[in-house]
């Protein structure tokens, strides 16, 4: 297998060979696995710039350095998605602030269409933040938010299409099974991970170009060797936190950083109100009396929602 990916940095070789290992020999893609950052740190990874090949195209690139399609797309608006051109360059956007929650089991955070894992203490990855790209409910089929658990493990799993489904599918002259048979042809990969929450649950996929879109009718979907990489470190009983987050905001030392996404998981809806980030910059800073925001930043970064994280205000430390 030939890899294309750099160890992100922050990650110890140790780390990085676990991750490899863990992710095997079943694709292309490399998950990023990360040194959690010290407490009140918030930052993980690098941002990597290339320089396309004239084969290239978003969807072969997102799958190779494991981004989803979209974020190509918001960091890259200038660049055409189906022939960006031989020598182009281009923003990996592999910099990422932690989603505000409890670093515990699996958060999902909707708007970025990504999924962190926090190992627990004890197992041989504590210490540790795996990040994957998903795909994620379409327009009508949102995927919940909510804290669940995943309640079941299968690999090469049978589908059974809830009958809503078959029906879409019968309109459009597309009969489905009753059940589908494990195989290449299933809709839910080789793994999956099933979650308290009836008839949702993360899994593989047949359609890999889906990753990074709302596609799905409320699974969540990652790329083959992700989802087996997953599936392989993740025990039953991992919490699961499901949240929607287009603003994160987190600390990198002394120096404050906010990332924003569109709203809308399509990545086509304006930014319509700055309320939500406002009142979260405000909360993050209340207690740092010494922490300037340059607002006029801030709000620039917002309405670019470009998945970049990027400084806004530096503490002053008294001497």
């Amino acid at each position: 297998m030939k890899i294309r990916a750099l160890r992100p940095t922050g990650l110890t070789l140790a780390a990085w060979i676990l991750a490899l290992v863990a992710l095997g020999s079943c694709g292309t893609a490399v998950g990023a696995m990360y040194d959690l950052p010290p407490e009140h740190s918030d930052l993980v990874g690098e941002i990597q710039h290339i320089k396309t090949k004239e084969s290239d195209t978003f969807v072969k690139l997102a799958r190779e350095y494991n981004v989803g399609y979209r974020e190509l797309r918001l960091a890259n608006p200038e660049v055409d998605p189906w022939l960006p051109g031989d020598g182009t360059p281009m923003i990996i956007p592999t910099r990422y602030v932690l989603p505000d929650a409890p670093r515990r089991g699996i958060v999902i955070n909707i708007p970025e269409m990504r999924v962190y894992y926090y190992p627990a203490k004890g197992s041989k990855y504590a210490g540790k933040v795996v990040t994957y790209p998903l795909g994620i409910g379409r327009e009508g089929w949102s995927t919940p938010l909510g804290k669940t658990t995943v309640v079941r493990k299968k690999a090469n799993p049978t589908w059974t299409p809830p009958a809503s489904i078959r029906a879409e599918h019968a309109k459009s002259g597309d009969s489905l099974p009753a059940v589908v048979a494990a195989g290449p042809d299933n809709p839910l990969g080789q793994h999956a991970l099933y979650l308290g929450i009836p008839s949702y649950l993360l899994h593989g996929t047949n359609k890999p170009a889906g990753i990074g879109l709302k596609v799905s009718h409320g699974c969540i979907r990652l790329y083959p060797e992700d989802i087996a990489a997953l599936f392989g470190m993740v025990p039953v009983g991992t919490p699961v936190d499901i949240v929607s987050q287009p603003y994160k905001i987190g600390w990198e030392g002394n120096t404050l950083y906010i990332e924003s996404h569109p709203p809308d998981a399509n990545g086509d809806a304006p930014v319509h109100s700055y309320t939500p980030w406002v009142e979260q910059l405000i909360a993050v800073t209340k207690s740092h009396d010494q922490a300037p925001v340059d607002w006029d930043r801030a709000q620039k970064v917002v309405e670019t929602a470009d998945g970049i994280p990027e400084p806004i205000g530096v503490q002053i430390t008294s001497n």
